[in-house]
């Protein structure tokens, strides 16, 4: 009886464990059916290429200033004895804005007259000798005259035997002194004639040089040369300033035309072969926030911006040209108020985006979908031998290519394009790219540097691939 038990229950133990390596293999079979199931290769996000308008800017930041605005200086130096104007104030052309103390260009003045003056009674007394000069010789060619005379009856009674070889002599000597002295008054004539125009030279340059003077004191008022706005005054009553004449000179104000306004900024060298006159730009101000204004590119400076001041060459240094944006006044027309007449002044900061291009339907991918590989991928580094140690060289831009890679499948092709202009988000594909072909835009680490030609790979949404990667 005993023996027939402890048999049952060998068979149900065996039963048991018969259940229990059954149920173990199946869950094996599961979890190994599973792993085959689950998709293989790389987790991508995919976009296909389309035709898209690509837009092209240049990016830039700097400041506004006035199109049009004069620094005003003196000419003469001085104190100022008299300021009619201040900072803000409106001004017209030839309105006086400033008077220089006047008193010692006065007595200038007072004392080129009497140059002057002195210099016309010279002359009055050159004309007046150059006279007497003439009569004296004058007189002297009519004694002359009676002298030939007399020495012409003096040469018959000679002959005749009538006078004496003494008295004859006398005669022709007295002709001789005649004509010597009609010879020096010719020359003193002439003489006095260089003489007086000498004088007329001296009441010339007296005359010049009191214009001059005149032109100092009529300096010492300040005029405005254009309308405007004193958008700068530097200067008080009382202070004295340095003529333009002698040297630089004190700046004193400036007048602007607040009316048309321009932003200037600094592009890089890289982009400045793109910005063209009249290209259209949208311009931040800071000043207003969430505003863009209208513009257009005016100017584009030939040489770099600082270029005459700089004296050494290193190309380490960032290079910039300055580009001139004038503002569209039809942009701001609405912040124009009685108040506040002009929204804009001069220095407040700015950004510029400068459309410099633009293409519509044109094939294009996402930006980052496109990448480099090198072109002989057998040629991953170029190794050389040097003194028994190997060397590795840099690639060059030569040696790389552009790619992206569309999908097929669950595979991707590695496809050479050939690019052009873009925009934040979009590139343009020359080449290489057909509509509608999907082509991996991410991971960043995936299309940069993981896949290759013919890889395996799982489509996914790009924010479930992000989220699962976090």
């Amino acid at each position: 009886m005993a023996s027939r038990q402890k048999s049952k229950k060998g068979k149900r133990n065996y039963l048991l464990i018969s259940i229990l390596l059954i149920a173990i293999l199946g869950l094996v079979g599961v979890a190994i059916w599973q792993q085959n199931k689950k998709p293989k290769g790389e987790r991508v996000a995919v976009e296909p290429i389309e035709k898209r308008t690509i837009i092209e800017k240049v990016a830039a930041s700097g400041k506004v200033f006035p199109q049009t605005e004069v620094k005003i200086s003196s000419d003469v130096s001085g104190e100022i004895v008299e300021l009619y104007v201040e900072e803000g104030d409106s001004v017209v052309a030839n309105q006086v804005l400033a008077k220089i103390d006047p008193d010692a260009y006065q007595s200038q003045v007072e004392r080129g007259v009497a140059s002057v003056n002195a210099a016309k009674a010279q002359l009055a007394n050159s004309r007046s000798q150059i006279q007497n000069l003439t009569a004296q010789k004058e007189q002297i060619e009519a004694q002359l005259i009676n002298a030939r005379e007399i020495h012409k009856r003096n040469e018959s009674l000679k002959k005749e035997g009538v006078i004496s070889d003494q008295d004859y002599d006398a005669s022709l000597s007295n002709v001789r002194a005649l004509e010597a002295n009609l010879k020096a008054a010719e020359a003193s004539i002439k003489a006095a004639q260089e003489s007086a125009k000498a004088s007329e030279f001296q009441v010339q340059s007296s005359e010049a040089s009191l214009k001059e003077l005149r032109t100092s004191l009529n300096r010492t008022t300040i005029y405005a040369p254009m309308n405007g706005i004193v958008s700068m005054l530097s200067v008080e009553k009382g202070e004295r300033v340095v003529g333009t004449i002698q040297m630089t000179g004190t700046e004193m104000m400036r007048i602007a035309n607040l009316n048309a306004m321009e932003v200037r900024v600094d592009v890089s060298e890289n982009d400045i072969p793109r910005v063209s006159i009249r290209d259209e730009v949208d311009i931040e101000v800071d000043a207003y926030i969430n505003r863009k204004f209208k513009g257009r590119v005016t100017q584009i400076a030939n040489s770099a911006s600082g270029a005459g001041t700089s004296t050494t060459l290193t190309s380490d240094q960032v290079t910039n040209f300055e580009v001139r944006i004038s503002i569209d006044q039809d942009s701001y027309a609405d912040l124009i108020t009685e108040t506040n007449p002009y929204p804009f002044r001069p220095g407040m900061s700015s950004s510029v985006e400068i459309y410099t291009e633009k293409r519509e339907g044109i094939l294009s991918v996402p930006i980052q979908a496109v990448t480099t590989r090198e072109k002989d991928e057998k040629k991953n580094k170029a190794r050389f031998v040097n003194n028994g140690e190997e060397e590795e060289t840099d690639r060059s831009a030569d040696d790389l290519k552009e790619v992206i890679f569309v999908a097929i499948g669950d595979t991707v092709r590695m496809q050479e394009v050939t690019t052009g202009i873009q925009d934040d988000t979009y590139i343009e594909l020359k080449t290489g790219g057909e509509d509608g072909q999907e082509v991996v835009t991410a991971p960043y680490s995936a299309v940069s540097r993981k896949l290759k030609e013919g890889d395996q790979i799982m489509k996914v949404k790009e924010d479930e691939l992000y989220k699962n990667n976090n």
